[in-house]
């Protein structure tokens, strides 16, 4: 384990991050380390501060004390669109897509250099964005849709395309806000399959409640439990912790 302000080797290190609200702390003293290609899962009871600590690291919300270092570098002082920039990508529950845009415009758009007012009146589709497209579409599963316009994809699609336009930026760091949410069985299936293929060569945090999903996917899990982490380890292990049966399973 690391020591507090020492380098690390992990992708994220987070060191006794805390955040109140009007006196409340949401985040209290939590210490997190994520490695480079791991897929970690937090789970935990509606209030324990899961999406307070994806806010945090995003830069949506701004840490009252603690540290938040990204592959080394001190995160806490630097703007949200910096943090972008230094390649963390985030995904909310609610897709937020072009929907009258085609599935490839959406991909085309996304890719860093499109961005940007500027990088968007002189962007041209090189060779390179084309190519992007197309690992990417292959990898979410939509290579065979490209035309369709987005608006006409089934839910589970529309989240992957939203995962889609966040990986053509190419992140280190990527986090998704409950995925499956509203997902058929085959949906979630398939979502597990591309969280595996998407975690090799970044790190992955997922938050969800679903806990057959969970299971497929998780190299690791935390349990989250009033801005603090109760327990940490396989999915076996804290299925098996009487703590999180008590304040969470149990329910």
């Amino acid at each position: 384990m690391s020591t507090l302000g020492s380098n690390t080797d992990f992708a994220l290190a987070i060191e006794d991050l805390s955040v109140a609200f009007d006196g409340f702390k949401a985040i209290d003293a939590l210490t997190l380390y994520i490695d480079r290609n791991e897929l970690r899962v937090i789970i935990g009871p509606n209030g324990a501060g899961k999406t307070t600590l994806l806010d945090l690291i995003c830069g949506k919300t701004r840490a009252t004390e603690g540290s938040i270092k990204f592959k080394n570098e001190e995160l806490t002082r630097l703007p949200e669109h910096a943090r972008v920039r230094r390649g963390i990508g985030r995904k909310f529950q609610t897709p937020s897509i072009y929907e009258n845009l085609s599935v490839f415009k959406n991909l085309e758009v996304s890719y860093p250099l499109g961005r940007s007012v500027l990088g968007a009146m002189f962007f041209r589709c090189t060779d390179a964005v084309l190519a992007r497209v197309q690992v990417v579409a292959e990898e979410i599963g939509l290579a065979g849709m490209l035309e369709m316009e987005a608006g006409l994809l089934s839910h589970g699609q529309k989240q992957w395309l939203e995962i889609g336009m966040l990986l053509m930026q190419e992140p280190e760091l990527l986090m998704l806000d409950e995925p499956i949410a509203g997902m058929s069985a085959r949906e979630r299936d398939l979502t597990a399959e591309l969280l595996k293929r998407i975690c090799k060569g970044r790190a992955v945090i997922v938050i969800e409640h679903d806990m057959d999903f969970v299971e497929k996917i998780a190299d690791k899990v935390t349990v989250m439990h009033q801005g603090r982490i109760l327990a940490e380890g396989s999915m076996d292990k804290v299925q098996n912790d009487p703590k999180v049966i008590d304040v969470y399973l149990g329910h």
